[in-house]
C-alpha cells in the first residue's frame, strides 16, 4: 500500500486511478491521518460464487420446489395447428 497526501491524489487522480485498476492500493492522508483508501475494484470470480454457495445450508423444500420448476420449464411443449385444422 502506498500513502499519498490528499494533494497528491488530487494532483495525480487519473494516474492513481490507473494503477489501482492494476491492483496497487493507497492510503490517502490529510495532515498525518489516514483519511481515505483506494483500492481496486472487486472482481467476482466463479471462486466467490462457489464460496458464497458453500457456506449456505441446505433447504430440502427449496431443493424439491427448484426440481418441480425445472421439470416444468424443461417439458415439452405442445405444438399447436396454427389454423386450427384437427
Amino acid at each position: 500500500m502506498t500513502a499519498i497526501s490528499a494533494t497528491e491524489a488530487a494532483r495525480r487522480f487519473s494516474a492513481i486511478l490507473d494503477a489501482s485498476r492494476r491492483g496497487e492500493t493507497f492510503e490517502v492522508m490529510r495532515g498525518g491521518e489516514h483519511v481515505a483508501t483506494i483500492t481496486p475494484p472487486h472482481r467476482a470470480n466463479g471462486a466467490a460464487l462457489i464460496e458464497a454457495y458453500s457456506s449456505i445450508e441446505p433447504d430440502e423444500e427449496f431443493a424439491d420446489i427448484l426440481e418441480e420448476v425445472h421439470k416444468e420449464m424443461n417439458k415439452p411443449a405442445e405444438i399447436e395447428d396454427p389454423w386450427g385444422d384437427d
